[in-house]
């Protein structure tokens, strides 16, 4: 299947727009259980960092990965890069629950931390990695990748935090994923392992809200989970929804599921609709169902009146380039810390409050 059709191998490029000098920010990859380990790197090299060094026990992975960055290294262990003085991030994407154990050993190497979401599984490991966070000073941060790596979100960030729709009051988030089941590794289907699916993919539709609201806290106020359609894998939940209420009074709504059906044109009908005292946004992420294949389409409504805004390749991904820059001024610029483990704890309380409804 193409990157288009999978969401596990979406792999979004941008154009180059670095913010250092050639060598001055390099980095390792690690642990490729993930595609999203490619979505990562492509962000972060195309801001200038240097990518230097893979690891994974795993032959085959490292063969694929060194087939896409020829220019890298391959580390003979984990400790190998933990040991390289110059390295000055780990970019990873492990099993789930092996992410935050991970993190903890890279911060104490004293390098910074990227994982791909879900960050961790239990709130014993969020615990942990906010301590050596702490202790260390370095940071801890996440590739929720359904805002940080998509125009249109990245687009309603800058309108909503300009004031474009007044005072957000709700956000609406729907996050559905395509399964294809027989292509995915044998711990997604562990519970133990990946999560669960609000802390997995609902780890995004969180993140956005924060983002979106300006809340900085929420409480769960519903959550339910379910195995409507996979009695062959009985860890398996394929639909999840939960409500929030944000400590500035803004609720939120999500469902995610992974019911796409193979007559889509990508992996998910992502859509986020963000509801505000003077208008509201819509955006349908990556796809215009029965009109056109691209993604990225922007809606505006306020008094002003109605606008259609497509946002491919004019927004970029700029995230990535803060970040770099935030490593090496100590700065948060691009996410806040606190900001990244409150979504992580959220999708972590809400998975442990749902409801099994079948």
């Amino acid at each position: 299947m193409s990157e288009r059709a999978e969401g596990m191998s979406y792999a979004p490029k941008g154009k180059p727009a670095p913010v250092v000098k050639p060598g001055e920010f390099p980095i390792a990859a690690a642990y490729l259980e993930h595609g999203h380990i490619y979505g990562m790197c492509n962000g972060l090299s195309e801001a200038g960092a240097d990518l230097r060094w893979v690891y994974d026990p795993d032959p085959t992975k490292v063969a694929a990965f060194v087939q896409k960055y020829p220019q890298v290294r391959i580390a003979r262990s984990f400790d190998e890069i933990l040991a390289d003085a110059e390295v000055k991030l780990v970019a990873a994407a492990a099993i789930t629950s092996e992410r935050g154990p991970i993190g903890c050993r890279v911060m104490q190497a004293r390098k910074d931390y990227f994982t791909d979401k879900a960050p961790f599984t239990t709130l014993d490991q969020l615990k942990k990695a906010q301590e050596v966070a702490v202790q260390t000073r370095q940071k801890y941060m996440v590739y929720y990748s359904e805002r940080l790596h998509v125009e249109s979100a990245m687009a309603a960030t800058e309108l909503v935090h300009q004031g474009a729709i007044g005072r957000v009051l709700q956000v609406l988030g729907l996050g559905p994923h395509r399964l294809s089941k027989a292509s995915r590794p044998a711990w997604f289907f562990e519970k133990a392992k990946y999560g669960g699916i609000l802390c997995d993919i609902g780890s995004h539709q969180f993140e956005q809200f924060l983002t979106y609201s300006g809340a900085t806290d929420a409480k769960i106020t519903h959550a339910a989970v379910a195995n409507y359609g996979n009695p062959d894998k009985p860890e398996l939940e394929d639909f999840g929804e939960a409500n929030l209420l944000g400590n500035n009074g803004a609720t939120n709504y999500i469902r995610v599921d992974w019911f796409t059906p193979d007559g889509l044109g990508t992996w998910g009908d992502g859509r986020t609709i963000i509801l505000g005292t003077k208008g509201y946004i819509e955006l349908r992420k990556y796809i215009e169902v029965g009109r056109e294949k691209t993604g990225d389409h922007l809606y505006l409504v306020d008094d002003k009146g109605e606008q259609h805004l497509h946002v491919a390749g004019k927004v970029g991904f700029p995230f990535f380039g803060a970040f770099i820059l935030d490593c090496l001024n100590r700065t948060e610029k691009a996410m806040t810390q606190a900001h990244a483990f409150k979504a992580a704890e959220l999708c972590l309380r809400a998975q442990a409050a749902a409801v099994r409804i079948a």
